[in-house]
């Protein structure tokens, strides 16, 4: 268990964190028109909204709570002294997980049965859902099972993270968690791994602004279903669209 731990917690981590830095600088230098989400808008819209939205406000939610209780955690551990606010916070984070992991599956299944989105889903696009559907329902669980985890987060997996980021890995405390929680560290940094690979890039690049911008509309002039329709005899011209 001493070596598992050590490989999962030290070694892991440091194999993820180099390939995020030296992907992401290839990929950027090399393939900057890819760095993107490659958006299927075009391909269909209405179950993109109901998958879209409650996702990323839920994953933005998440990500800053926990970018917060990593970054000053001692203003966390003053906030939770008053049980009142320890509760809001811990009630908060759970409702936006939940968001999270119904914005996740509506926009698994959109994936999955639409069928014009199957021909361009790709193998990474399966890995990137199924680490995220993972990662969500193990978040869950442990804000369920395991209580007030913001304030054992800054206690304990703030140090560990630390002495990770300075280059003096310290996991004595951390190998003794449950391995749930073993289990969400390990995918996010799986998921920090495999970013520059997949669609998941474009959060380093303009990550926010798609979160309150008008979707894009398309007006047809011409018969939507006649357009669309694979029997339609090609031509040169140009479709009257705008």
């Amino acid at each position: 268990m001493y070596y598992f731990d050590n490989f999962l917690l030290i070694v892991l981590p440091y194999m993820a964190l180099a390939v995020f830095l030296i992907g992401t600088i290839y990929r950027y230098t090399n393939r900057k028109f890819q760095f993107s989400s490659l958006s299927s808008q075009f391909l269909e819209g209405r179950k993109l909204f109901y998958g879209s939205i409650p996702f990323h406000w839920g994953i933005l939610f998440i990500f800053c709570g926990h970018l917060v209780a990593f970054s000053i955690p001692n203003a966390v551990l003053a906030w939770n002294s008053q049980p009142l606010r320890l509760m809001i916070l811990e009630v908060s984070a759970f409702v936006f997980g939940l968001s999270m992991l119904v914005g996740l599956i509506n926009l698994i299944i959109r994936r999955l049965t639409t069928p014009r989105l199957i021909p361009v889903t790709n193998k990474m696009d399966i890995v990137i859902y199924t680490l995220l559907l993972i990662q969500t329902i193990a978040g869950l669980w442990i804000a369920y099972n395991f209580r007030w985890g913001s304030s054992w987060f800054s206690t304990i997996l703030t140090p560990y993270l630390y002495s990770i980021f300075t280059l003096h890995p310290e996991i004595s405390a951390v190998s003794l968690l449950p391995w749930t929680v073993k289990l969400h560290i390990v995918v996010a940094f799986l998921i920090v791994g495999i970013i520059p690979f997949s669609r998941l890039v474009h959060l380093l690049v303009y990550p926010l602004d798609y979160l309150w911008r008008p979707y894009q509309q398309v007006r047809w002039y011409w018969d939507r279903k006649k357009v669309r329709s694979t029997k339609t005899p090609w031509s040169l011209h140009r479709p009257k669209n705008t």
